[in-house]
């Protein structure tokens, strides 16, 4: 492949001046290299006026199929990195978040490293990691398929009135395990288990980990305890007939459907993961410590105990 056919899409978070600043910095060295630059057709307009010179950018789904995009080139936080796993969702590239938000736990770099960044990636200097997606699917009474989706985090069932609990049964592979009133159930894969789950009280897993994460949200009930099943098996929520609150499905905080008494919401793995470009192999430990910045002073390490290096 020349690189005049090379496609990358850049997705920036629009509502910030810093981000588009420095999309545009980015869309003109891929230009530079003469690779064609792609943008959603929602950022384009705020992307054009950014840019001395705007010729040469393309749209995704007019001009550039997805399954033409290499990798997308992400400038935001979390939110803006599942937005552009989104629109990926249906081809094979990679996603390489650049972070310009604040904990940013799925971008790969911090934006004083941007140009570099976008150095290798037109180098092609960069390794392939994929992670675990859920598939998500809603269903009637009737037991028929209603609404269907995926989330790359978590999907999360939730009340849809504040001053009211919903009554859920929790089922596991067809069999019911417990019901309880709550304000929701959180069901998160590894790469969610640092997001919603880890807020509400759920474990946080290793991403080379293959489970799936279940945290009832404010549950009145003694066995309502986070759970951690393995990814074979599928999980559901229903929510139980008596109850007098709609609740409402949420994955990842940007695709939802409502939930009247009686729908049930079956989740399990998705077999097609989310594909995430790395430049910098890194231990998960020290990703943790970085991003919520966790105290480790007074840590020796093996080395000191030993004598050997760890």
């Amino acid at each position: 492949m020349s690189d005049e056919d090379r496609s990358i899409l850049v997705v920036v978070h629009a509502l910030r001046d810093d981000t588009v600043q420095a999309a545009a910095r980015v869309v003109a060295a891929l230009r530079e290299a003469g690779a064609r630059p792609v943008v959603p057709a929602d950022d384009r307009d705020t992307l054009v006026q950014a840019l001395p010179d705007p010729e040469g950018i393309a749209i995704l789904g007019v001009e550039v199929p997805v399954d033409d995009i290499e990798l997308a080139i992400v400038l935001g936080g979390d939110g803006t990195i599942l937005r552009a796993a989104e629109l990926v969702r249906e081809g094979t590239a990679p996603v390489l978040g650049i972070n310009m938000g604040h904990v940013g736990f799925l971008a790969e770099i911090e934006r004083d490293d941007m140009d570099a960044a976008v150095r290798r990636v037109i180098a092609r200097d960069y390794g392939v990691e994929e992670r675990m997606a859920l598939q998500v699917r809603v269903k009637d009474t009737a037991d028929d398929v209603v609404f269907e989706t995926w989330a790359l985090n978590e999907a999360t069932v939730e009340k849809a009135a504040r001053e009211r609990m919903m009554e859920v049964v929790i089922e596991i592979d067809g069999r019911p395990l417990s019901s309880f009133g709550c304000d929701g159930v959180v069901v998160s894969t590894p790469t969610g288990s640092t997001a919603y789950n880890f807020s509400a009280g759920g474990p946080v897993i290793w991403p080379t980990v293959e489970a799936i994460s279940v945290v009832p949200l404010s549950a009145h009930a003694l066995f309502a305890k986070p759970l951690v099943v393995g990814p074979e098996h599928s999980v559901a929520i229903e929510v139980l007939d008596r109850t007098d609150v709609n609740g409402i499905l949420w994955c990842d905080g940007r695709r939802s459907h409502d939930l009247p008494p009686g729908a049930r919401v079956v989740v399990r793995r998705s077999e097609h993961p989310v594909r995430l470009a790395r430049l910098h192999p890194a231990a998960f430990t020290d990703r943790l410590v970085r991003k919520f910045r966790l105290p480790v002073s007074g840590w020796r390490g093996p080395a000191a105990i030993s004598g050997e290096a760890p």
